[in-house]
């Protein structure tokens, strides 16, 4: 497949990623664990929630190195472009003020994060910071379920701890995005070769 069009693909899955955990914070009902640190970074150390999304991505990297990870162009492009789209559609996207606006939020939220999500990952240019990260540790020979689960549950509770926003949305979030991602991802899979309908 070619290198443009898996380039292009992936980045507007990064900007549509960027763009669905706006939608989560906006509405106010609990985002992704990574972000509620983010969230919570965000409060009370200062500076904005996607230059957090940017800075911890850039720590992870350096987690990699030990741990033997390898980072693709859509590595660092995840660093250096999720953050940015995070804290752009936040300033253009208005707090909802109403119980139906927000949960339609988050529902959109999760819907277009699974769809980003499979964008970005089928352009197969190198998983994000922090999926590099429990791939590295579960390398070391342990489960990746468990490794996965345990960091996500890990940086939850010090989200929480620092101020960002548990609730409901982060339970939608963990039980529904990969159900979601999983049928979407052989459709936009461009690392694998499609044979032409005869």
């Amino acid at each position: 497949m070619d290198l443009p069009r898996r380039l292009g693909q992936l980045l507007v899955g990064l900007l549509l990623y960027g763009a669905s955990l706006a939608l989560l914070v906006r509405a106010g009902l609990g985002t992704s664990p990574w972000d509620v640190l983010h969230q919570g970074l965000s409060r009370t150390v200062g500076l904005s929630i996607g230059t957090w999304v940017v800075l911890l991505g850039a720590v992870l990297l350096l987690v990699w190195v030990p741990l033997r990870q390898r980072p693709g162009i859509g590595t660092v492009l995840n660093v250096l472009l999720v953050g940015t789209a995070l804290d752009a559609t936040l300033a253009l996207l208005p707090a909802p003020s109403g119980w139906t606006p927000r949960v339609l939020l988050l529902l959109a939220g999760v819907g277009l994060n699974a769809v980003a999500s499979a964008t970005y990952i089928g352009a197969g240019l190198g998983p994000g910071p922090r999926d590099g990260l429990f791939l590295g540790v579960a390398a070391l020979g342990l489960p990746v379920r468990r490794v996965r689960t345990a960091i996500e549950v890990t940086v939850l509770l010090v989200g929480i701890a620092l101020g960002g926003t548990a609730g409901p949305g982060t339970l939608l979030y963990a039980l529904a995005i990969g159900p979601l991602v999983q049928p979407l991802l052989p459709l936009l899979d461009l690392r694998r070769e499609r044979v032409p309908a005869s």
